[in-house]
């Protein structure tokens, strides 16, 4: 791994934007240069400290996941080197953590996908036994496997906003309902699929989130990153059993560490709003999260 990357200084592209963990640089109309920095967001904050090497693990499971699946839905990656568009002394930094990708027009929201009950999505069903307007049934426990893998889209947020979860009625009426129904079909199918690839691996995917976008020829298309620690709950299968029976959440690949660690983290006496900046991660948080990602592109891998 290189040193960690906070943020990225490509200068001889014109920047697109700065997202929570990518850097997006403007190649020609058609393409974008999208760079994975170390950076790492929970509750929707950006953490000042970088996870070392976190940007290329992301970059190389996202491609994998792509790889993968392919068969189901085009992807945006263009297949062109990335190093190839930028200036020899910026090679360095774009090296392992980027992707060439076309240009689309991204869809405004984000196809979540859960086939567990975790998170946002536990809160909600202990107060309406439903999650995003998906009735479920009584008697589910936090980190309960549902019935059938559920869509649940949410809004995209800007940075330091929260997504907000929606309904498919809501999502319905901001893309159309054909392509409503088509994100919906396509997501759970994706998340299917890999989960059955991650089980083989030892890996439960307890929920993802996708991003779609339509090409130039209105095709629908997977985008951004895909089923990464940063967009999904990834869990040991044998760390699970015992952590449902006990009603804790279940060891994680994912930021849940980072999670936990901040739910009781302080600032001047008080705890933390969930509001930048963040309280800064201590280097055992760090170390143990960059473990953690690399464990499960390991376990992936093999």
């Amino acid at each position: 791994m290189t040193h960690a990357l906070l943020t990225s200084s490509i200068t001889s592209l014109p920047l697109l934007a700065r997202g929570k963990v990518r850097d997006n640089y403007a190649v020609g109309d058609d393409r974008i240069l999208m760079l994975a920095s170390d950076r790492l967001s929970a509750f929707d904050v950006v953490m000042g400290e970088p996870i070392p090497g976190k940007g290329e693990l992301l970059t190389q499971m996202a491609l994998f996941w792509f790889g993968h699946l392919q068969h189901i839905v085009p992807n945006h990656l263009t297949g062109d080197d990335p190093e190839s568009v930028v200036l020899p002394e910026e090679r360095a930094q774009v090296r392992g953590r980027s992707m060439l990708v076309k240009r689309l027009k991204g869809l405004p929201i984000e196809a979540v996908v859960r086939g567990y009950l975790a998170g946002s999505g536990w809160s909600e069903y202990r107060e309406s036994r439903s999650v995003c307007g998906v009735t479920l049934p009584p008697g589910l426990q936090n980190a309960s496997k549902l019935p059938a893998p559920i869509f649940t889209p949410a809004t995209k947020a800007e940075i330091g906003e929260h997504d907000e979860n929606i309904s498919f009625e809501r999502m319905s009426e901001i893309v159309g309902p054909a392509l409503a129904a088509q994100v919906r079909d396509t997501a759970i199918r994706l998340y299917t699929t890999a989960a059955e690839i991650a089980l083989r691996k030892g890996i439960i995917i307890a929920d993802t989130k996708f991003e779609f976008g339509l090409d130039s020829d209105g095709t629908l298309t997977l985008m951004d990153e895909v089923l990464t620690p940063d967009s999904s709950r990834f869990w040991p299968v044998e760390g699970y059993e015992a952590a449902f029976r006990e009603g804790r959440n279940p060891p994680s690949y994912d930021k849940q560490f980072v999670r936990d660690w901040l739910e009781q983290a302080t600032v001047n006496g008080q705890p933390w709003g969930k509001k930048a900046p963040a309280p800064p991660l201590p280097a055992d948080v760090v170390d143990k999260t960059a473990a953690k990602y690399r464990e499960a592109l390991t376990r992936l891998m093999s």
